[in-house]
């Protein structure tokens, strides 16, 4: 595997300008998918603007002064992803990874109530010794469980000191959801439809302005309303 990436082929979710120079830093293996997901140097230089160069990234980063999901951040290609939380302890700055209504990766600034939770979709359960279950969220973290009362596609409000389950907003009709995949991504709808099919092919949710996408796509934020800050004009 490459451990170099030129910037003309970068994700299009990432927002960088793509003739500024040839060599981009490819993140490390992680949790996050690369499209969903951009490495902490490129974070702290081209979307936070905090340094001018990728040494000077690598200097707060080893100085231990960002922190990621309230843990200090060790390598600058660690990857941050969707719903991450960012932290700059010395700024007083905290700011969520989210996507603009094109599909861009951008960072939402929060307040430092807000940064001490995210939201996490459950994307596989397992049951483990004892009778109990582990829930594997989208941002590779696991949660072991005594009873098995969430079904996968629903999205968790997490503390993220202890990782206590604070709410549960489930995928359902009435909740609303952005779709984070496809021509769609970054939109918001509300989930009128969840269709099961008796097939291999995946299950679809239909939303009440008459966009659907299959269930991988679509990450729920709230119930009615949106349990988050949105992107209205993010960092780009």
């Amino acid at each position: 595997m490459s451990t170099q990436m030129k910037r003309l082929a970068a994700p299009r979710s990432w927002p960088l300008k793509r003739k500024i120079t040839v060599w981009v830093t490819k993140q490390s293996p992680g949790p996050h998918a690369v499209e969903k997901s951009m490495p902490a140097a490129i974070v702290l230089r081209d979307m936070l603007k905090v340094c001018d160069t990728a040494k000077e990234a690598k200097r707060i980063i080893g100085n231990r002064e960002i922190l990621i999901d309230g843990r200090p951040l060790r390598s600058h290609k660690h990857p941050i992803g969707f719903m991450d939380v960012l932290s700059i302890p010395k700024m007083k700055k905290n700011y969520r990874m989210l996507l603009t209504d094109k599909g861009k990766l951008t960072l939402i600034e929060i307040s430092e109530s807000e940064a001490k939770w995210k939201l996490c979709r459950l994307q596989n359960k397992t049951s483990v010794r004892d009778g109990k279950f582990q829930l594997n969220m989208h941002d590779g973290r696991n949660i072991v469980l005594d009873k098995n009362k969430y079904n996968t596609g629903d999205v968790l409000k997490i503390e993220l000191k202890d990782q206590k389950i604070d709410s549960l907003y489930p995928l359902a009709p009435g909740s609303l959801a952005m779709i984070v995949e496809g021509p769609h991504a970054g939109q918001t709808a509300v989930i009128a439809e969840y269709v099961e099919t008796r097939s291999s092919s995946p299950n679809v949710v239909k939303f009440e302005d008459g966009t659907e996408t299959v269930k991988g796509n679509v990450f729920v934020i709230g119930v009615k309303t949106s349990a988050i800050k949105l992107p209205e004009g993010g960092i780009l």
